[in-house]
């Protein structure tokens, strides 16, 4: 690497506002990072997830058009 070109690097803290885990990490910034979702309390991450707003869009499609499931 060039010497003088790139930011110095740091061991920070990152604090998840959601749950309060905390990790460590590398970044640029000195003072430590404070994220809302973190992969220990996100939904997708969690399996909590739910795909139920796509599950009736076939059937909606169909009935407004007057199609059956069949075609």
């Amino acid at each position: 690497m060039k010497k003088g070109i790139h930011p110095d690097y740091y061991r920070v803290t990152v604090t998840c506002a959601g749950c309060g885990t905390t990790f460590e990490t590398g970044s640029t910034k000195k003072d430590g990072i404070k994220v809302d979702t973190c992969s220990n309390c996100h939904p997708f991450y969690t399996g909590r997830q739910r795909f139920a707003a796509s599950a009736g869009r076939i059937e909606k499609f169909n009935k407004k058009y007057g199609l059956t499931s069949n075609n």
